[in-house]
């Protein structure tokens, strides 16, 4: 990866926290959480100092309206909210967030900490939205008992799928697009499906992972249908998934965050998923996954994010007496139709 890019192709990790936060409508709110973001390399060091083979990192990923905020004037070119997908008969919700923290180490009391030190820092600067805490599962499985992540780029090729490139964004070059949907799991429908039911859904062996054929199937898998063609390229993104449990409670589910030079790759295999292709085909997975969450981030280059601490000039000369105030959201998320999505320029 290149030096100035966060964390984001760090090996797949035993331990992980996901926050989703919104900030605060007032000027002291905002510049506290610049205060933060832009300093959040050093957290890292001085958390991750206790056990260096810890491999302790974090992304800070930056939503939309955030973005408005925080640097008014220039933003990356492809970032905008998530969009409601609503097929028939499950939907992708789209739900608040202007920070991520994807937390990630080999150890949870590492996690635990930076996770607790941010927010001590943040303070009532931040409201949380969504707290979830994962852990590798055996050999990187689900918890539908399936290996999760098979897909990924490698070596080369992650910087190739996750990052912007200079000639397409100079300004915002080095940083990746971040969705995340926390998916809850009825392991009880899941696991009255014979074990060959299973695979067909998934596109995979699941004892040895073995990529099944499904193009004179009847029904796309979700392998397939999460693969995005495009003009004869396939568009990798780099997924850090998670399972999430707490038995106790009855709740089982899958962190999906993937991370993308490309907004539009995730969209169209969120619509793919959602309404199906063909429409009303769509992935038989959501039958027993349900999406509770779905956010678009942008998570900038390291300088970039440095450099958020710095008050932006436009702010300063505009007079307002709350130049920082969150800027008014649209009356509602429009949903998707079948072909809406489309490569961006």
């Amino acid at each position: 990866m290149p030096i100035d890019a966060q964390s984001i192709g760090a090996p797949l990790s035993r331990e992980a926290i996901f926050l989703v936060l919104t900030i605060g409508e007032t000027d002291a709110q905002l510049d506290r959480v610049r205060d933060v973001v832009s300093g959040m390399d050093d957290l890292v060091k001085t958390v991750g100092f206790r056990d260096l083979n810890g491999d302790l990192s974090c992304v800070v990923g930056i939503g939309s309206d955030a973005w408005a905020r925080l640097s008014p004037g220039r933003r990356p070119a492809q970032l905008r909210p998530l969009p409601v997908i609503a097929g028939d008969p499950h939907t992708a919700v789209s739900t608040p967030g202007d920070l991520l923290l994807h937390i990630r180490a080999e150890r949870a009391d590492l996690c635990f900490e930076l996770a607790r030190l941010t927010l001590d820092a943040l303070g009532d600067a931040v409201t949380l939205q969504d707290e979830t805490h994962g852990f590798r599962y055996f050999d990187s499985r689900d918890l539908l008992g399936f290996v999760d992540g098979t897909a990924n780029p490698r070596g080369g090729d992650i910087a190739e799928a996750t990052l912007v490139d200079a000639e397409d964004d100079p300004e915002f070059a080095g940083g990746s697009y971040v969705v995340v949907q926390r998916y809850v799991h009825d392991l009880d429908r899941w696991n009255a499906l014979s074990t060959t039911e299973q695979e067909l859904i998934i596109g995979r062996t699941k004892a040895d992972n073995v990529e099944l054929d499904d193009d004179a199937a009847p029904r796309k898998s979700h392998k397939t249908l999460a693969t995005i063609d495009d003009e004869g390229t396939e568009r990798d993104i780099l997924r850090d998934n998670m399972p999430f449990g707490r038995p106790g409670h009855g709740e089982f589910g899958t962190y999906f965050i993937g991370y993308t030079a490309r907004l539009w790759v995730i969209e169209r295999m969120l619509e793919r998923m959602f309404l199906g292709d063909p429409p009303g085909a769509y992935d038989q997975i959501l039958d027993v996954s349900t999406a509770t969450t779905g956010t678009t981030f942008f998570a900038p280059s390291a300088a970039v994010l440095a450099g958020l601490g710095d008050v932006p000039e436009e702010a300063e000369e505009t007079g307002s007496d709350n130049p920082g105030a969150r800027p008014d959201a649209p009356a509602a998320t429009p949903s998707l139709g079948i072909g809406s999505l489309r490569p961006q320029p």
